[in-house]
């Protein structure tokens, strides 16, 4: 039987389907060779004419802010893109450009173009994608009219910081209703509400007609006030404490500064004010006032470490209510002089060999808050120490008592009465000194935080009559003025200007005829960092530094921080000390720096390495600090 024949292909189907087979191959290829994932590119950002938008669109831009950290695929990217896009017309939007809009352009072609996605496909590495971002800002539109219907107290319309004619931003107009809010309860009325603003736009004349409706309640007074949560704080002292009566105007203001109040008795963690819900009885508001109190016994330790001085440590007891009326009583135990440069050893400056020993302060502080009046308070000291300092040594016994006095918001005094019985040995001899002070201390202090300040001035000036009992003996008087600012380059506090100026004189009194630890020094943290404490000023024929009559100095630094936690701070500090009694004489030292910073809860950890530009010879050649909180 014969078999049929097997059709046989062509050979050209066969030379076709091979050809086609591999042109896919190397196309494939070729795409994939060309293909980047991620995709790089660059951003341009053209003026809008407007540089307080540009500078929104630039630090809204997801673009620009994860270019570099968040590398992502030529789809994803298109989506950065049309997010972005978004944003810009938001940021239009709130800064009164209703009509504007956001262009954004890659390689050419717009996010909406059908065709780009395949482009970005076969788009190389290099070069990068290039994205241009273009604002239409339109017109600029203003606030045509503002009404406040329910609003029975016309005077408080003024809280609204808004008049017809201003330009139509958003932050302004939404921020708008807390402070008509804030006024109102500020004035009486407990109850008071003011709704969202409803905003109705002129697309002609490229205006706002902007309501705020208000709903006012019954004005009121302070009602019945109580106190809950204590433990161990007597209720009655708190009610003397707090400057609030039943029968006075409300005002969220006076609650919060009640509060306030008495968070800063410290013994409290928290306090909270709440009051009802609605007037009892009718023209009045209870208020309660809840409050946690912290244990009442803390045990602390600290530390700080300087290179020429080395290591200082303490550890304290507290109670913070002895007696039931935020009286506080701590008693602390330091040691001083650990490890530092010729700790059991000399340490050489100039041509003397002084030696830096371990020492020791042992003090009890006792402080009683509103001692007669409620704007004072007590403080109560005891104190011995002995020290070893590269200009002397001493042992001494010290009691104070001193009160402070607040005068202001922002302004207090403290006076009081101290006395020191001590034995100071310099350049061999030894003396005995008796001295009565009478210190009085003028402050004024707007800065925002005790440990990390970034904004407001600190000034302070203290006056210290003395009275030295001895033969040959001279009464002197020590005055001392010192100013600090806080200057944000960067806010919120990320960049700071940080400068302080200190200026001292003695009066009534020579160089050699005041104890030598009543003298000015300069050199190390608080004057001239980088040139060992006290070395700044005149000094014995072997480089002991003497002390002097007058002082000036000048620190300055720019803290900025870096990231969440860190940060770094160049300084720069200049200073001299003079035994005429003359500021601005003497031999001026300059010292320059870097400190580093880790930022905690509490505030930042603090590692600053000084440099001395012009030291005497002799002199430390570099100088550490490490401690908690910032320079000044």
């Amino acid at each position: 039987m014969k078999r049929p024949a097997q059709r046989r292909a062509p050979l050209w189907g066969v030379q076709i389907g091979t050809i086609v087979g591999t042109a896919l191959v190397v196309a494939w290829q070729v795409v994939s060779a060309r293909a980047a994932d991620p995709q790089p590119y660059q951003v341009v950002f053209k003026p809008s004419g407007d540089k307080t938008l540009d500078g929104l669109i630039k630090a809204t831009s997801s673009l620009e802010t994860l270019r570099t950290k968040l590398k992502i695929g030529p789809f994803a990217l298109i989506g950065r893109a049309q997010s972005d896009q978004k944003k810009f017309v938001t940021v239009l939007e709130s800064e009164g450009y209703d009509s504007g809009a956001a262009h954004i352009m890659i390689d050419g072609m717009a996010l909406s173009d059908p065709a780009l996605p395949r482009q970005l496909r076969r788009a190389p590495a290099d070069p990068p994608a290039a994205i241009v971002v273009s604002i239409d800002k339109g017109p600029l539109y203003h606030i045509s009219s503002i009404e406040t219907p329910g609003l029975t107290d016309p005077a408080a319309a003024s809280a609204l910081d808004l008049k017809p004619g201003d330009p139509a931003k958003a932050a302004p107009v939404v921020g708008a209703v807390a402070k008509l809010e804030t006024k109102l309860r500020n004035s009486g009325y407990a109850f008071a509400k003011v709704a969202e603003p409803i905003a109705i736009a002129d697309t002609q004349r490229h205006t706002l007609a902007i309501k705020y409706p208000v709903t006012m309640g019954e004005r009121v007074a302070i009602g019945g006030i109580t106190y809950t949560g204590m433990q161990h704080m007597n209720s009655k002292f708190m009610a003397r404490h707090v400057k609030l009566r039943p029968g006075q105007p409300y005002s969220e203001t006076v609650l919060n500064d009640a509060r306030d109040s008495l968070l800063g008795l410290g013994v409290f963690s928290s306090v909270s004010a709440h009051t009802a819900t609605a007037p009892n009885p009718p023209g009045q508001v209870p208020v309660t006032f809840l409050v946690h109190e912290q244990k009442l016994h803390a045990v602390s330790i600290g530390a700080s470490y300087s290179s020429d001085l080395g290591i200082d440590a303490d550890l304290s007891w507290m109670d913070r209510d002895l007696f039931g009326e935020a009286q506080n009583l701590t008693i602390s135990l330091g040691a001083t002089g650990l490890g530092g440069t010729g700790s059991n050893q000399s340490a050489t400056y100039g041509k003397h060999n002084y030696v830096i020993k371990p020492g020791y302060d042992a003090k009890a502080v006792y402080r009683v808050p509103d001692f007669i009046s409620r704007t004072q308070t007590v403080t109560a000291t005891i104190e011995v120490l002995k020290e070893y300092l590269p200009a002397y040594s001493r042992t001494a016994e010290l009691g104070s008592a001193e009160v402070t006095r607040a005068l202001g918001d922002h302004f207090s005094a403290d006076y009081g009465a101290g006395f020191t019985f001590e034995k100071v040995d310099q350049e061999g001899v030894s003396r005995t000194y008796r001295l009565g002070q009478i210190p009085l201390i003028l402050r004024y202090d707007t800065a925002n935080s005790l440990l990390n300040p970034t904004t407001g001035v600190k000034l302070s000036l203290h006056v210290t009559p003395t009275l030295s009992l001895g033969a040959g003996s001279h009464p002197f008087v020590i005055a001392e003025a010192i100013g600090d600012t806080y200057i944000n380059l960067e806010a919120p506090g990320r960049g700071v200007l940080a400068l302080r100026g200190l200026i001292g004189r003695i009066f009534g009194a020579s160089q050699f005829q005041i104890p030598p630890d009543q003298r000015f020094y300069a050199g190390g943290t608080g004057t001239v960092r980088g040139f060992t404490y006290q070395t700044v000023g005149p000094l014995f024929f072997d480089g002991i530094p003497q002390g002097g009559t007058a002082i000036d100095a000048v620190e300055t630094e720019f803290r900025q921080r870096i990231g969440a936690h860190y940060g770094i701070a160049p300084f720069i500090d200049a200073g001299q000390v003079s035994a005429t009694g003359t500021p601005f004489t003497g031999t001026l030292r300059v010292g320059v720096g870097l400190g580093f910073l880790y930022y905690t809860g509490i505030g930042p950890i603090r590692i600053d390495i000084g440099v001395p530009v012009n030291r005497p010879p002799g002199g430390a050649s570099v100088a550490v600090y490490i401690g908690l909180g910032q320079a000044f």
